[in-house]
């Protein structure tokens, strides 16, 4: 009995943690791509993922950590410095971070000489990974595992910090990945423009920074619903854009 209540208390967090911006999320990010995409870098894509668009292949590297042969990848999906630090400042971790996987994913994708099914491998993840990037709480710190040990509810139901930005915010405002995306893809070029500047580097300080709001957004045990929503849908809905329109800038410059 104690062992069955142990794995019952148990089984949420390791189901949090794995949760990663949600389905919808990716799509979102995937689709908001697509509608900035280069002609050049619309062909190439094509070619690679079969013809597949961004949004139907952003949640493959959730879909693969099911399989243990993939469990080397898990590191790749976060990154946990110091509150008020830097990335580039930051002790790396031996096992990689999100910015060293994007990295890596690049230069895999780039090379033409790679086998095609190692090249659609990583160009998979690097769009998820993209959108990872995005989620604040992936940029986060170590000690609570990026937000996932500080338990909250979410309209009466257990949750957390993670769980409420991966999942629970976008989900309850009930719209389509598709539906979000066209809400969010109209973007004037100087806007743009200026959203697609920087380097990951500057991206994910970008993230860490607002991550340090959200920790100050709740406590442990609060009662979160209507009020977060209505005080934080609008840095979702801006990071979800900055992410897809991120993602557009990354394929555009890696296949132009």
């Amino acid at each position: 009995m104690k062992k069955t209540l142990f794995l019952l208390l148990l089984f949420p967090v390791l189901v949090f943690g794995n949760t990663i911006w949600g389905k919808t999320g990716h799509r979102v990010t995937g689709q908001i791509a697509q509608n900035y995409l280069t002609g050049k870098a619309k062909r190439a894509l094509n070619d690679l993922l079969d013809g597949h668009s961004l949004a139907f292949v952003s949640t493959f590297a959730d879909d693969i950590k099911a399989d243990r042969s993939y469990s080397r990848y898990s590191a790749w999906h976060y990154v946990n410095y110091p509150l008020g630090t830097s990335y580039r400042d930051s002790d790396k971790s031996e096992y990689g971070d999100i910015v060293v996987a994007i990295e890596e994913c690049v230069q895999k994708v780039k090379n033409n000489e790679n086998s095609k099914e190692d090249r659609v491998f990583h160009l998979k993840m690097l769009i998820h990974l993209i959108g990872d990037l995005h989620q604040p709480m992936h940029a986060s710190r170590a000690e609570d595992k990026g937000g996932n040990d500080i338990q909250v509810q979410w309209f009466g139901e257990g949750s957390n910090l993670h769980r409420v930005w991966d999942k629970n915010l976008i989900e309850s405002y009930g719209m389509t990945y598709s539906e979000l995306a066209d809400e969010l893809s109209d973007v004037d070029k100087k806007k743009r423009k200026a959203i697609q500047g920087g380097t990951i580097y500057d991206w994910v300080d970008e993230s860490h920074a607002i991550c340090a709001e959200l920790y100050d957004s709740v406590e442990i045990g609060d009662k979160l619903g209507y009020r977060y929503s209505y005080d934080y849908n609008d840095l979702l809905f801006q990071q979800l854009q900055n992410g897809g329109l991120r993602l557009a800038k990354v394929l555009n410059d890696l296949f132009d």
